[in-house]
């Protein structure tokens, strides 16, 4: 499978702080990826460095094939909209959709205005008083309307009302349908990855600690309970990813390509919401723990 995004030993630093550090990943051609994970996993830092706004300080990262940002015409292959959505709070409506034509060779004017009237934004209005909603909208707006053939996402929809946020997937998903376009939506709301994505990247502390196909993924994981027993005593084929324990009952959550054939399991399938808090919760619980940085004065 082609990957549209590839990171390799991908780091980004800070003075003495790795935002991201030692980052290896795929992102697959032709897919709606979730990319998830807590705050600092370095999502954001990814994107950065996918779209060109950041330079790694070690590893690499190949978009589409080529370096980031890499002349006009790379850089026209990929769209982004940051998390606060910017736009010119001066700049009317009209005056984006013109920005836009003289920054991008490969605009769709067509595209562009159809979106507007259909969004119902008034091209003489300014971006400054448009609701938050408003100005996601435009923001994506300007991104598709160059015809990107990657679409990068860095929570778009995070500080936007539950309309706002349907709305603005609603058209994310035409776009998708309408261009064919790959799109890498981080998100902490997974609702809205299962609405929209058909492909899912946990990661967490700049690791990948999950990857594949939603469907596939949620098939090769079962919730188990049953009288309580010591996780090791399963079949190899059934990895535990995350356990609980009563006096009397174990309740876990494995991922195996097998029939659970076990009768004292009682087994049920997983939530796309259980499997992203078990994975967190797995990686979270085998991290080192973070250094202070205090000094003992002695």
């Amino acid at each position: 499978m082609t990957a549209v995004l590839e990171a390799s030993s991908l780091g980004k630093r800070y003075g003495r702080r790795w935002a991201l550090s030692d980052c290896t990943l795929s992102i697959p051609e032709g897919k709606v990826v979730g990319l998830v994970g807590p705050n600092g996993a370095g999502k954001t830092t990814l994107l950065h460095l996918g779209v060109g706004l950041l330079a790694p300080t070690s590893g690499s990262i190949e978009v589409l094939g080529g370096r980031p940002a890499d002349g006009p015409a790379q850089l026209g292959r990929v769209g982004f909209v940051a998390q606060d959505a910017p736009t010119y709070a001066g700049l009317t409506v009209d005056k984006h959709l013109r920005l836009g034509a003289y920054l991008n060779p490969s605009w769709d004017d067509q595209v562009a205005h159809h979106r507007i009237e259909e969004l119902g934004l008034d091209p003489s209005q300014r971006a400054g008083s448009l609701s938050g909603g408003q100005r996601a909208q435009l923001a994506l707006t300007l991104a598709i309307a160059k015809r990107p053939e990657l679409l990068l996402l860095d929570e778009p929809v995070a500080s936007l009302d539950p309309l706002a946020r349907r709305e603005f997937l609603q058209t994310l998903m035409e776009v998708v349908a309408e261009q064919g376009v790959s799109v890498v939506l981080s998100s902490h709301l997974v609702a809205d990855l299962e609405r929209t994505c058909d492909y899912l990247i946990v990661l967490v502390a700049s690791r990948v600690q999950l990857s594949g196909e939603i469907g596939g993924l949620l098939a090769s994981h079962h919730r188990l309970s049953g009288p309580r027993r010591d996780p090791g005593s399963l079949p190899a084929t059934q990895e535990v990813i995350e356990e609980s324990h009563t006096e009397r009952q174990t309740t876990l959550l494995v991922r195996t390509d097998d029939a659970i054939l076990d009768p004292t399991w009682t087994v049920k399938p997983v939530t796309l919401e259980d499997l992203v808090l078990a994975y967190m919760g797995r990686a979270r619980d085998t991290q080192p723990p973070r250094r202070s940085g205090l000094k003992v004065l002695r």
